[in-house]
């Protein structure tokens, strides 16, 4: 099995982190891909998503032509994941879909802890979407940069924990989801820190692309996410 993990953002360090954090939970048979996307160095806000896209969807267009099973987009405002559904056969998962679904089977209650309070307005309109803000207790903000997350020496990290506590403490959420893939590297260490499950959404996603190809499931082409028409 072939899962390509694509990070719209054109910050390849954070690709390489992603990919790192796939392959440590990824079956051994699983060989996962990675690809840089040609978009912002970061993902901030509506403006920085939609210049993503093209450059995802290339991606998303090339794997399909090398017959890759599945697809996990690395990045947590899922960004173009309808579009790239439709070009894609196999399973196409975004991280914020993958973990919040994921902690409603974990808990009964969870807060997302994203970077910029910019991303707090995304990140809601997407749990709504997917039918869970019964269960979201809050959407917070570490009030960090998302590249802060990959500069050395950065106390980028311990905000997040922080905000953890607080989310804890404040909340009473019983997990808490970490709402930036930039984030993929923290996850046992914020766990143990802070004693709730921390899931992150890019370890989950391949997960469930595995789960999904393992089952030999693919996408519907009959509507909705159907191959678009030739123009």
């Amino acid at each position: 099995m072939k899962i390509l993990v694509v990070n719209p953002n054109s910050t390849k360090a954070m690709t390489d982190k992603a990919v790192v954090a796939a392959r440590r939970v990824a079956h051994p048979d699983t060989e996962i891909l990675g690809a840089t996307g040609t978009g912002p160095a970061s993902i901030e806000g509506h403006f920085d998503e939609a210049m993503s896209v093209p450059g995802l969807l290339a991606e998303v267009a090339a794997a399909e032509k090398a017959g890759i099973d599945g697809i996990v987009v690395a990045c947590f405002d899922d960004p173009g994941i309808g579009a790239c559904r439709e070009v894609a056969s196999g399973p196409v998962i975004g991280l914020c879909e993958a973990s919040v679904k994921a902690a409603s089977l974990l808990s009964t209650s969870f807060s997302v802890v994203t970077t910029l309070p910019r991303s707090i307005p995304v990140i809601e309109r997407l749990i709504h979407g997917y039918g869970l803000s019964h269960l979201c207790r809050r959407v917070r903000s570490a009030a960090i940069p998302v590249l802060a997350l990959e500069e050395e020496g950065s106390d980028a990290r311990e905000k997040v924990r922080d905000e953890i506590l607080r989310a804890i403490a404040e909340d009473k959420c019983e997990a808490v989801v970490l709402g930036c893939a930039g984030m993929a590297d923290l996850t046992d260490w914020l766990s143990e820190e802070t004693g709730v499950p921390v899931i992150d959404g890019v370890t989950v996603a391949v997960k469930m692309v595995e789960a999904l190809v393992g089952a030999g499931l693919k996408t519907s082409k009959i509507s909705g996410y159907a191959t678009p028409n030739e123009k």
